[in-house]
């Protein structure tokens, strides 16, 4: 069986994991995924990754709760989702983030709207 999304599959398996309150991850190497894998440690939604052939992604806990209350896939293979600068939104009022692909990489929507820049919605996560 082939995977279609793989980054659908990366987000998957970090929300089953935090839900069955798990120390760790494991998913298939990409660069796109290492890229918002960075993004998500940067705004301490995970706690680390390593990169050896596959991703083990470290997922972090406070109070026995997992941070990633909510995370969703926006943009996905059948319907891509574009936003110019002016229609990024903000998520939660601010309150979570937006990852964006955008021609400067991988953003959060607060990066973005402050560069000035838009881009395809990947994934929302509160």
């Amino acid at each position: 069986m082939s995977m279609q999304d793989s980054v659908s599959d990366m987000l998957t398996r970090i929300r089953n994991g935090q839900f069955s309150k798990k120390i760790y991850v494991i998913v298939k190497f990409s660069k796109f995924k290492v890229s918002i894998l960075e993004v998500l440690k940067k705004e301490g939604y995970i706690k680390d990754f390593l990169i050896d052939k596959k991703i083990k992604i470290f997922l972090k806990y406070y109070n026995g709760n997992p941070v990633i209350e909510h995370i969703k896939k926006v943009s996905k293979p059948s319907l891509r989702v574009y936003k110019n600068k002016k229609n990024i939104y903000k998520v939660i009022n601010g309150l979570g983030i937006s990852i964006i692909s955008t021609s400067r990489g991988i953003l959060t929507d607060f990066e973005a709207r402050k560069l000035g820049i838009g881009g395809e919605i990947l994934c929302n996560v509160y």
